[in-house]
């Protein structure tokens, strides 16, 4: 019996051997399985600008897709303008992990899909690219394949200053990272940097929370970071050099070539009767800053009284308001400024400190998760950072839900998620569940059709 198992096991050896010298190439069925998708996160809006045009505009960074065999894959990075790849070009292909794309790569393809940077024709000033990932087996695949889920970008091309229509300033490289500011790049894009009149030297008008902060390039690790171990007023890259800062509003500006900096308090804000009871109710309303104008803009629904502008919260720091109602803002007495109650954009320059009141069409955050669906307050508004770029500041919500609504008037457009897929929409039963804490909520009409959302944490 014992005999007979060995010649058994012979017998089978020898069958598996002739069976491999009969087919000589070893054949394994790859069977794809689980989710294939981006890993990098992706800005709201990507500004292009040949002058940027060899800075990296998106790193594309991915996971190992699982074929469940041992063999090397492929990877393609797909583009399309339609979205539906009926127009399909290829990027690039790699065996690797990432892919970069140029901010000179996707002003290629933005002018392929017809957008300008023409002032005169602010309608294709934005628009949308949208991207894929292929990954394959072989050369070609051969009908093996895992596709990624579809990402769309958002593209913007700044009006051309030789046109007269913008501010000539632009998004820089360099970003605020941290805890102070978002998460160290988990809760969302640096904070950004704008280019100067000095090519080197950018400025950073930020709201930081209690922590630390460093500044680094194109959201990336790898590329160059800078804190400051000795705190004297210079960037360096030795180790424990993150920046310890209080929360608050705060202008940073660096000369990227010394790497000398300062940070500074720094904030604009209304107060008054007409907005919160000279200070005594709430804070002052708050300007942000628009590169695209190099001004300092806020929305704010005020009452009948009267309004200044001052300067950090503080009446011991320069204030101001119009004696002479000419449209610029001074430091005269009784030059308070009246108004009516309504929906207003306020617009500073501070080059000259120029100031336009309009009223104007504001969209708010309203709902159980804020004030009681408008029952315990005003809405939390916003303002048009740019033509297409709404932002509500460090707004406070409770667990519950909330829909964006315009002018605090519920007879007037108002948006939710039915879907939940960060595209607003009018649909019924689409309120936007939320939970307890404190966010920057970002609103994109770049296609007003299908204007989209998102919540930083803060």
């Amino acid at each position: 019996m014992k005999n007979f198992k060995i010649l058994l096991l012979v017998v089978i050896a020898m069958i598996g051997f002739n069976s491999c010298q009969e087919d000589d190439d070893l054949v394994f069925t790859a069977a794809p399985t689980g989710d294939f998708t981006f890993s990098n996160s992706f800005l709201e809006q990507y500004v292009l600008t040949s002058q940027a045009s060899s800075n990296i505009a998106e790193r594309f960074t991915w996971d190992d897709a699982n074929f469940n065999v041992p063999t090397n894959t492929s990877y393609e990075l797909q583009r399309s303008l339609t979205g539906d790849f009926t127009d399909m070009v290829v990027v690039e292909t790699t065996s690797a992990n990432e892919l970069a794309v140029t901010i000179g790569d996707m002003l290629s393809i933005a002018e392929e899909a017809g957008l300008n940077n023409d002032p005169a024709t602010p309608e294709l000033n934005s628009g949308s690219i949208t991207f894929r990932l292929r990954a394959y087996v072989g050369d070609t695949g051969n009908g093996t394949e895992l596709m990624s889920f579809p990402q769309v970008l958002n593209v913007y091309l700044p009006p051309n200053t030789n046109g007269g229509g913008g501010s000539g300033i632009e998004p820089s490289i360099w970003g605020v990272v941290g805890s102070a500011a978002n998460d160290w790049g988990n809760a969302g894009p640096d904070l950004p940097f704008y280019t100067t009149s000095d090519p080197d030297v950018v400025v950073a008008y930020v709201n930081l929370k209690n922590g630390e902060f460093k500044v680094r390039q194109s959201n990336d690790w790898s590329l160059p970071n800078y804190g400051d171990a000795t705190l004297d007023g210079v960037f360096d890259a030795d180790n424990d050099n993150n920046i310890a800062v209080t929360a608050g509003d705060y202008k940073i500006v660096f000369n990227t070539n010394t790497l000398a900096y300062t940070i500074e308090v720094f904030s604009y804000g209304i107060v008054g009767s007409a907005y919160n009871d000279w200070g005594n109710a709430g804070p002052d309303a708050k300007f942000h800053y628009d590169y695209t104008t190099d001004t300092f803009k806020v929305g704010v629904k005020l009452i009948d009284g009267e309004m200044k502008v001052r300067f950090n919260q503080d009446w011991g720091l320069p204030n101001y308001g119009d004696a002479t109602l000419d449209g610029v803002l001074d430091t005269d007495s009784d030059n308070n400024i009246a108004v009516t109650a309504g929906f207003y954009l306020m617009t500073i320059n501070l080059n000259d400190f120029s100031y336009t009141l309009v009223p104007t069409d504001l969209w708010g955050v309203v709902g159980s998760g804020y004030n009681d669906w408008g029952n315990a307050g005003p809405d939390a508004t916003f303002t048009p950072l740019t033509d297409t770029q709404w932002l509500a500041e460090n707004v406070t919500l409770i667990d519950g839900e909330i829909k964006i609504r315009l002018n605090e008037d519920w007879s007037l457009t108002n948006y939710g998620d039915a879907t939940l897929d960060g595209v607003l929409d009018t649909d019924s039963d689409n309120n936007i569940v939320v939970t307890a804490g404190v966010y920057d909520i970002k609103l994109d009409f770049t296609d007003p059709s299908a204007p989209t959302y998102v919540f930083i944490t803060k």
